[in-house]
């Protein structure tokens, strides 16, 4: 277990990390031109209102990306299975039309030699071997004809079948694209309302709620500092147990010396820790890459990201796909505990699971935190764990 949990070095420059709020307010000039105040008569809500109000509108705006995010991936697929129908639709009336035309060459067989009765027919033949051979070729372009009735009505059948599938899934596709649309609406709506918030803030507030700022990711930085001693003290205590046992098994293996070694029951027992570690390095190594690229809500990369989006492309660079959105991010591979955590685990946050990010270990992890903020590592307690998976 302890081969897997390489224990870095804790650097002693300061964290870049900062709360929801504090990245904001050195955008809010360009976010929002106006500076209002509060309605006469109208009481102003303290600096921890406010900081409560604005993480909470961040929260909102958060879920309701993921929700963006669901409806763009819906739209997404409902417009390739559309795409397809139409193409096929276009196919089948290809083929419809040459079912169509089989039987106005028919027709018009039956048309010509229809109209003369059999005597006449028998009568003005050359001779009665040929009039014979004449119903016998009829005969069989009856059939013929049987074959091509069948074909064409077999052909519009299916033609009217797939004209109707497009058209559900065609109004299927336009509920998704409202769904798109008032998501990136209740997303805007959200950001311009902790916009609104910040602008009302004197430079006095600004500093005070900076402040409180900076408590908060003290105490977030202190618990993940706890965590790193844990882990380490745990993988000491792993290795230390690791040589008792190779010791104690150093008699026996100098007795097994003599004799054929045995076949393992098992070739790959022991490998599963192994194996998440190697796929960790990866995710972790394309992170970190992507430190300082902006957060954009609704992006997957390469420029920037949205929380899942940055989890969905690190894990993709390690083999492994995952699921869109949070929601769906958090039910895939083994759940576990906060004490448990390896690096490449996803870590998600509040009750709703609007927020992901990537364990790197020691507490700490690199997600892309919101709008107006870079993707960074931070302390895993500096939002309220939801839960953890281990996708491989």
């Amino acid at each position: 277990m302890a081969s897997h949990r390489r224990i870095r070095s804790r650097s002693t420059k300061p964290s870049p990390a900062v709360g929801f709020t504090t990245a904001a307010l050195a955008g809010v000039t360009l976010l929002s031109g106006q500076s209002a105040s509060a309605a006469p008569g109208e009481p102003s809500p303290s600096i921890e209102e406010v900081q409560k109000k604005v993480d909470d509108l961040y929260r909102q705006a958060g879920s309701a990306t993921q929700e963006y995010n669901k409806a763009k991936e819906a739209a997404t697929e409902q417009r390739r299975e559309v795409d397809t129908l139409l193409d096929q639709a276009a196919t089948r009336a290809d083929r419809l039309n040459e079912s169509r035309r089989a039987l106005g060459t028919f027709a018009a067989a039956q048309y010509r030699t229809g109209a003369v009765a059999p005597t006449a027919a028998l009568m003005f033949a050359e001779s009665p071997q040929a009039y014979f051979d004449q119903t016998r070729l009829m005969d069989r372009m009856t059939d013929q004809q049987q074959q091509a009735v069948a074909d064409y009505e077999a052909q519009r059948a299916e033609a009217a079948e797939q004209r109707a599938e497009a058209g559900e899934r065609l109004e299927e596709l336009s509920a998704s694209q409202e769904a798109l649309r008032t998501s990136k609406q209740n997303v805007q709506a959200k950001l311009a309302e902790a916009r609104s918030l910040l602008s009302r803030l004197t430079a006095e507030e600004k500093a005070r709620l900076e402040a409180i700022e900076r408590e908060k990711a003290e105490e977030a930085r202190r618990k993940a500092e706890e965590k790193a001693r844990a882990e380490a003290e745990r993988a000491e205590a792993e290795r230390q147990a690791a040589q008792k046992a190779e010791a104690a098994c150093a008699p026996e293996t100098a007795r097994e010396t003599a004799q054929p070694p045995a076949q393992d029951a098992d070739p790959g027992s022991g490998t599963a820790d192994g194996g998440h570690a190697a796929k960790a390095d990866k995710v972790i190594d394309f992170a970190r890459a992507q430190i300082g690229k902006p957060y954009v809500w609704g992006a997957t990369g390469p420029s920037s990201y949205d929380c899942s989006g940055l989890t969905q492309a690190a894990w993709k660079a390690a083999g492994v796909d995952l699921p869109r959105t949070t929601w769906d991010q958090v039910e895939v591979g083994t759940r576990v505990a906060t004490q448990d955590l390896l690096p490449g685990d996803l870590v998600f946050f509040y009750d709703d699971i609007s927020h992901v990010g990537i364990y790197i270990g020691e507490g700490m992890m690199i997600h892309a935190p919101k709008p107006g903020a870079n993707v960074r590592e931070e302390s895993v307690y500096s939002m309220p764990i939801h839960g953890s998976v281990r996708p491989a």
